[in-house]
């Protein structure tokens, strides 16, 4: 099961595949773009907190994930990882405009903070239902698409990590005198299937017996969608969108009186220290197939000195395909 993930690893920044793919740099070093059937790379390129590197592999006939990384005075190093689910407007509206919500929001004399992160977030939540309001006349089945969304933020040796839904971030750290390696989660989930998440939500709910649902063996929200938090979704948030006008598949048969779904980030923060090697960012993609340990070991084993590493994967089913 390795192979394919090495493979895919091995496009990225810092390993070299024994055999390049068309268009994959050379053990130079230099920077480069490669794409192999649905399989896309950006080599290693530099930005303020290090070295960073992306790989997405396709799975949908529409992708609907997208990244963003930008790196620049005064906010520092941004990296997103937008995980679209239903179609992919609301990832690509949060593509689009959480990073600019960021810097309005860290325009202070306080820069980046955990307040101004929030802010980001619900200020894209708040812009992308103004966006369903204006379509929904000719575009009602905009009100069904929403996205996970996984923000990391270096900003004065400060790391910040914000996150909706269940994509991951995980950091790999050196420990001891030997060089060895360790994995660390520092994002929180929000997956109907963990037993912390559907507590949260009977206790938020606590007049909706079937807040959650177990169906076809997975753990869903109102039955229909397994993360709890995300931006989009509006269907599951403002009962007026859970019309007829939508789709079928996606029809609440009851209505509601608060939101099911949430759009506040969990945020963690933390000083980077010199054991910290680097960051794996993925969409629950990869998680499904790899620990948090497997993937350390497999970056740190075949990595070069790499400062942060910033990985994003779209669903990974099409992708064990390869050979």
């Amino acid at each position: 099961m390795l192979g394919p993930l090495l493979r895919l690893l091995s496009a990225c920044g810092g390993v070299w595949p024994t055999s390049p793919a068309p268009g994959a740099a050379s053990s130079s070093g230099e920077d480069s773009e490669g794409r192999d059937g649905l399989l896309w790379w950006r080599d290693l390129a530099r930005c303020h907190a290090g070295e960073v590197s992306v790989a997405v592999a396709q799975a949908n006939q529409v992708l609907e994930d997208q990244c963003r990384l930008e790196s620049a005075p005064p906010i520092g190093t941004v990296v997103g990882v937008f995980d679209g689910h239903g179609g992919p407007d609301a990832a690509r509206f949060a593509c689009d405009h959480l990073f600019p919500n960021l810097r309005e929001a860290s325009s202070g004399p306080q820069g980046v903070t955990e307040n101004a992160v929030r802010e980001a977030f619900l200020a894209t939540e708040a812009g992308f239902l103004e966006l369903v309001a204006r379509l929904w006349e000719a575009q009602p089945d905009i009100a069904t698409t929403g996205t996970c969304c996984l923000v990391g933020v270096v900003h004065n040796r400060t790391l910040f990590v914000a996150n909706l839904g269940d994509s991951r971030a995980v950091l790999g750290k050196k420990v001891g005198r030997t060089g060895q390696i360790a994995a660390e989660q520092l994002s929180s989930e929000h997956n109907a299937n963990q037993v912390a998440v559907r507590q949260e939500l009977a206790a938020q709910h606590p007049d909706d017996p079937r807040i959650v649902a177990l169906k076809h063996g997975v753990w869903r929200v109102r039955g229909l969608i397994q993360v709890s938090r995300s931006i989009g979704d509006v269907y599951l948030k403002h009962a007026k969108y859970n019309t007829e006008r939508i789709r079928p598949k996606f029809r609440l048969s009851e209505s509601f009186s608060r939101p099911i779904l949430s759009a506040d980030p969990s945020i963690i923060s933390r000083t980077l220290q010199p054991s910290d090697s680097f960051i794996i960012f993925a969409s629950d993609g990869l998680w499904e197939h790899l620990s948090n340990e497997d993937a350390v070991e497999i970056v740190h084993n075949h990595q070069r000195a790499v400062s942060f590493q910033f990985l994003q994967f779209s669903s990974l089913y099409l992708f064990m395909e390869f050979s």
